[in-house]
């Protein structure tokens, strides 16, 4: 069976499950009442890890919650379609399907066959972590011309392999290689 955890032992990033889903607390604030006999609260900001959504709950500071039956796999992209990303464990070859909302825009920094990490509750796929930064290619940007940091314009729009668009430095020409920040969606530097 798996161990109980406080409402009070309940930390920043730890997981817990609640009522069948598994959060993870993004905040914790602890009220400790001044009259005697009263209860301390706990007032937890945490995110449904399925759904994404975020919202604060107050408990006592004696309530339980499981530990969720959290694992991560690795697995490489496939491909997606209708039904949705498809991906397969490299441990298992088994072929896991994610649903669009569940990859969110992760589809905007992967290709097929890059090496991720999917989330598993219970056994069952939920969602991918990215790397920090990937390595893209950029398809097209316009030609960088010497003297345009005279006029302030240090940076120019870029359209990478993925087909997403961010802004990079003059200097980038089509074809490079350039790092991009999965959070910002940032330029990161020459790849």
């Amino acid at each position: 069976m798996a161990a109980l955890i406080e409402a009070i032992g309940v930390k920043r990033k730890m997981a817990f499950e609640h009522e069948g889903t598994p959060f993870l607390c993004m905040d914790v604030e602890v009220s400790t009442p001044t009259a005697r006999g009263g209860q301390t609260l706990v007032r937890l900001k945490m995110r449904n890890l399925l759904t994404r959504a975020v919202f604060d709950k107050t408990f006592k500071a004696s309530d339980k919650f499981k530990e969720p039956d959290l694992t991560t796999v690795e697995v490489s992209y496939l491909y997606s379609d209708g039904e949705g990303s498809h991906f397969m464990d490299q441990e298992s070859y088994e072929t896991l399907t994610l649903q669009p909302e569940m990859v969110g825009d992760a589809l905007d920094f992967i290709l097929e066959g890059q090496i991720l990490q999917m989330d598993k509750f219970n056994g069952n796929p939920f969602g991918l972590t990215l790397p920090q930064q990937v390595e893209l290619e950029v398809e097209y940007t316009e030609p960088g011309v010497r003297g345009d940091t005279a006029s302030g314009a240090v940076t120019k729009l870029a359209k990478l392999e993925t087909g997403i668009e961010i802004r990079v430095p003059f200097f980038v020409n089509t074809g490079e290689k350039v790092k991009v920040n999965t959070e910002t969606r940032e330029f990161g530097g020459r790849a």
